[in-house]
Protein backbone atom coordinates (compact mmCIF):
# COMPACT_ATOMS: atom_id res chain seq x y z
CA UNK A 1 0.00 0.00 0.00
CA UNK A 2 1.55 3.09 -0.82
CA UNK A 3 1.37 6.53 1.21
CA UNK A 4 0.32 9.70 0.04
CA UNK A 5 2.87 12.09 1.33
CA UNK A 6 0.96 15.51 2.88
CA UNK A 7 4.38 18.08 3.18
CA UNK A 8 2.16 20.66 2.35
CA UNK A 9 4.73 24.01 2.51
CA UNK A 10 3.45 26.22 5.58
CA UNK A 11 2.72 29.19 4.52
CA UNK A 12 2.82 32.99 6.33
CA UNK A 13 -0.86 34.45 7.74
CA UNK A 14 -0.22 36.95 5.12
CA UNK A 15 0.11 34.46 2.43
CA UNK A 16 -3.01 32.69 3.52
CA UNK A 17 -5.12 36.27 2.77
CA UNK A 18 -7.01 36.79 -0.42
CA UNK A 19 -5.81 40.24 -1.99
CA UNK A 20 -2.57 40.36 0.10
CA UNK A 21 -1.69 37.10 0.28
CA UNK A 22 -0.98 37.23 -3.36
CA UNK A 23 0.69 40.61 -3.23
CA UNK A 24 3.39 38.94 -0.67
CA UNK A 25 3.45 36.01 -2.57
CA UNK A 26 4.67 37.98 -5.45
CA UNK A 27 6.75 40.16 -3.96
CA UNK A 28 8.80 37.00 -2.17
CA UNK A 29 8.86 35.90 -6.16
CA UNK A 30 10.12 39.07 -7.45
CA UNK A 31 11.06 42.30 -5.19
CA UNK A 32 10.45 44.55 -8.63
CA UNK A 33 6.79 43.97 -8.22
CA UNK A 34 6.92 46.46 -5.30
CA UNK A 35 8.04 49.01 -7.98
CA UNK A 36 4.48 48.45 -9.96
CA UNK A 37 2.34 48.31 -6.87
CA UNK A 38 3.65 51.69 -5.05
CA UNK A 39 2.22 53.67 -8.25
CA UNK A 40 -1.16 51.62 -8.11
CA UNK A 41 -2.05 52.66 -4.35
CA UNK A 42 -1.00 56.64 -5.18
CA UNK A 43 -2.97 56.10 -8.38
CA UNK A 44 -5.52 54.72 -5.84
CA UNK A 45 -5.71 57.14 -3.35
CA UNK A 46 -5.89 59.96 -5.84
CA UNK A 47 -8.98 58.90 -7.66
CA UNK A 48 -10.73 58.43 -3.86
CA UNK A 49 -10.17 61.90 -3.34
CA UNK A 50 -11.40 62.83 -6.47
CA UNK A 51 -14.57 61.19 -5.55
CA UNK A 52 -14.71 61.67 -1.89
CA UNK A 53 -12.41 64.31 -1.54
CA UNK A 54 -11.20 65.69 2.07
CA UNK A 55 -12.66 62.33 3.87
CA UNK A 56 -10.74 60.12 1.40
CA UNK A 57 -6.88 61.79 2.52
CA UNK A 58 -8.13 61.59 6.07
CA UNK A 59 -8.75 58.17 6.12
CA UNK A 60 -5.57 57.13 4.43
CA UNK A 61 -4.17 59.35 6.75
CA UNK A 62 -5.51 57.60 9.72
CA UNK A 63 -4.66 54.37 8.21
CA UNK A 64 -0.93 55.54 8.27
CA UNK A 65 -0.37 56.60 11.73
CA UNK A 66 0.27 53.09 13.01
CA UNK A 67 2.35 52.39 10.30
CA UNK A 68 4.84 55.28 11.04
CA UNK A 69 4.58 55.00 14.92
CA UNK A 70 5.72 51.25 14.09
CA UNK A 71 8.47 52.61 11.67
CA UNK A 72 9.73 54.98 14.20
CA UNK A 73 9.88 52.39 16.81
CA UNK A 74 11.75 49.79 14.16
CA UNK A 75 14.70 52.53 13.46
CA UNK A 76 15.21 53.70 17.05
CA UNK A 77 15.21 50.06 18.38
CA UNK A 78 18.78 49.19 19.88
CA UNK A 79 21.05 46.43 18.00
CA UNK A 80 20.50 44.84 15.06
CA UNK A 81 17.43 44.71 12.95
Amino acid sequence: MATLSTDIPRRSLVSRLPVLGRIAREIDEDTNTIFWLLPVVVLALVVAVQLWGWAALTMAALAMVPLVFAFFIAISWPGKL
